[in-house]
């Protein structure tokens, strides 16, 4: 007759479960992002111009772990749009360092044509630019100086 013994499930169920937890996972065309207090997100990366200029149009939602890292070819200002954007997103320019220099907290979306959509930002030189749902930049506690890695 077997009998159960819980000791021996133990510590190779918290081995597993503790696995579970560990880094997100990252696709192709993403990266980890981690942010202060070791906050980890997979950002979709955007590199090529068209894929930049689409960013989050038409999107309905954006999760809480997930975001959007545009890679800009050097530093400069880069002011964004919100045309055609169906949610609030935080836009967060980062220098080369990966410093946080700009942010922008829930910059609104506009369905309006594209002329009668404001820019935001960009007043700062930057490299990178994040963006997340909004109000989270603050919640993951993100300001200016604050260095991301990616």
């Amino acid at each position: 007759m077997l009998s159960f013994r819980p000791r021996a499930y133990f510590w190779p169920a918290v081995l597993l479960l503790s696995a579970c937890g560990s880094e997100p996972t990252v696709g192709p065309g993403e990266r980890l992002v981690t942010l202060p207090n070791d906050r980890k997100i997979v950002a979709e990366v955007m590199i090529r111009p068209e894929d930049m200029a689409r960013g989050m149009m038409y999107r309905e939602s954006l999760a809480p772990d997930r975001g959007m890292l545009f890679f800009h070819s050097s530093p400069g200002r880069y002011p964004y749009w919100m045309h055609n954007c169906k949610i609030a997103l935080d836009l967060i320019w980062l220098d080369a360092d990966h410093r946080v220099v700009e942010i922008v907290a829930s910059a609104p979306g506009c369905e309006k044509p594209a002329d009668q959509c404001p820019s935001y930002g960009g007043t700062k030189e930057a490299r990178y630019v994040l963006e997340l749902a909004g109000g989270l930049a603050a919640k993951y506690g993100l300001t200016p100086g604050v260095k991301v890695d990616f």
